[in-house]
């Protein structure tokens, strides 16, 4: 009997555990995760996006700062991506290559934001 209500406890318990979604090829919003020929990255949160709002002519480019975790083969680490800039990544580099939408003036869109991510080296 109480073997059986073990059993019934933990069926409970494992229901509740949220189950990860398979990595996504391609462009991914905050918290999911993509697979970049390599190791798989989630981005997290938007640390900084000072680029130019796509209605408005800067002077000035200005930069986003993408705060992600970066998933292998039995590890993680959490890197700040600046886009375009690559960092190094277990044998190779990977690089947040692309953020869309763009701003537009007087909007923060970082929970619509799709991101880009591209992986080089390995195999």
């Amino acid at each position: 009997m109480l073997a059986s209500l073990a059993a019934i406890s933990l069926t409970g318990c494992a229901a509740r555990n949220r189950v990860a979604s398979p990595p996504i090829e391609g462009p991914v919003r905050l918290g999911e995760i993509a697979a970049v020929d390599g190791p798989r990255v989630r981005p997290d949160r938007v640390i900084e996006d000072s680029r130019c709002p796509a209605d408005v002519q800067c002077i000035q480019a200005g930069r986003l700062v993408v705060r992600a975790t970066v998933l292998g083969g039995g590890w993680s680490k959490e890197i700040d991506f600046r886009l375009g800039v690559p960092a190094p990544v277990a044998d190779g580099t990977l690089t947040l290559v692309d953020a869309k939408p763009v701003p537009i003036r007087g909007e923060t869109a970082a929970s619509a934001a799709r991101f880009t991510f591209e992986f080089q080296g390995g195999r």
